[in-house]
């Protein structure tokens, strides 16, 4: 059986046979085996550890699956290693797995390739056992997976903070619960977390930041916003984030071009709505027009579709917020 991160952590207190994790995403392993521990601590199940160094260790660890201790009825091996078991090793492994026992054998591995999972070890655990892969390959899985970080935390994030936070940490969900830890200590007393707030309380001691950007193009600030962006560049900041940060303020642009009564409710901060009108005061329709088709290309030129250069693209993208097109 396969399940992913979310289906596994409901079943720990049921898991019984043969369990194999295995991916490269530390926050979901470690979370999983922390769940695995408390459950058989609850439960009153003994707990071995095994380290496998060479096929040989397998041997010790069915031998100790078949061996209880006088004060256990329940037993749980943890075996930490890459070494899959040999021929004999997993002959022992199908007679463990067709014993029907209350055991469990909790294999945790790193990631594994396509072919690794081909492997005649891995076809006896999809048939008769449980195949955890610890991977988050969509943002909707990321978001979720960190929504119940932060129920934990007792914090809820708006949409965009949440997507400020993945692109912050370019899919890291371990640096990621650890921002919302902090950012939960720093604003206990906050509602709903903003991008604000963890930007306040995440901000690297960085010359400058995309804030800083922000600010420069809704200034009309051109000078000012090429120097911010090429040191952001230099400074190895994603280019997804400074693509986010231009989305942000000409969706914000757009929008309050169509509701100008409505800067509040649209998510402007109060602070910064003569900013907001100032910039619009430089911007025409037409300019507007062009903005979503000129974000897409910028999109798939990260992404590596295309032959257009990002950073090129960027500049055109600055100029044009900050009402100074490159090309009429």
């Amino acid at each position: 059986m396969k399940l992913d991160y979310l289906q596994a952590l409901k079943r720990v207190d049921e898991a019984r046979g043969a369990w194999v994790l295995h991916g490269q995403e530390p926050l979901l392993e470690q979370n999983l085996i922390d769940a695995f521990r408390s459950s058989w601590q609850k439960q009153d199940i003994e707990r071995q550890r095994y380290d496998i160094s060479s096929v040989a260790d397998w041997k010790t660890v069915f031998n100790a699956l078949n061996s209880l201790s006088l004060f256990s009825t329940q037993l749980a091996i943890e075996v930490h290693g890459n070494i899959k078991p040999d021929a004999s090793s997993l002959k022992l492994l199908k007679s463990y797995l067709q014993q029907d026992s209350d055991n469990l054998l909790l294999v945790v591995m790193p990631k594994q390739d396509a072919s690794s999972l081909k492997t005649s070890f891995f076809q006896v655990i999809d048939a008769n056992g449980v195949n955890v892969s610890l991977v988050a390959n969509y943002p909707k899985d990321r978001q979720q997976i960190l929504g119940i970080e932060a129920e934990k935390l007792g914090i809820r994030l708006a949409n965009d903070a949440w997507q400020w936070l993945e692109q912050h940490h370019e899919h890291n969900l371990l640096a990621a619960k650890n921002s919302l830890m902090r950012v939960s200590d720093t604003f206990a007393e906050i509602d709903v977390i903003q991008v604000e707030h963890l930007y306040a309380c995440l901000q690297d001691q960085s010359r400058y930041s995309t804030y800083d950007l922000s600010d420069a193009l809704l200034q009309g600030n051109l000078s000012q916003s090429i120097k911010i962006f090429q040191y952001l560049v230099a400074s190895g900041e994603p280019m997804s984030l400074i693509l986010w940060s231009l989305s942000k303020e000409m969706r914000l642009l757009m929008q309050l071009f169509e509701q100008p009564q409505n800067a509040l409710q649209i998510g402007i901060w109060k602070t910064k709505v003569g900013l907001y009108q100032q910039a619009l005061r430089r911007l025409s329709p037409q300019t507007f027009l062009a903005w979503p088709g000129l974000l897409l290309r910028i999109d798939a030129s990260i992404k590596g579709f295309g032959h257009e250069n990002p950073e090129h693209l960027v500049l055109q993208a600055i100029s044009s917020i900050c009402g100074k097109p490159l090309f009429h």
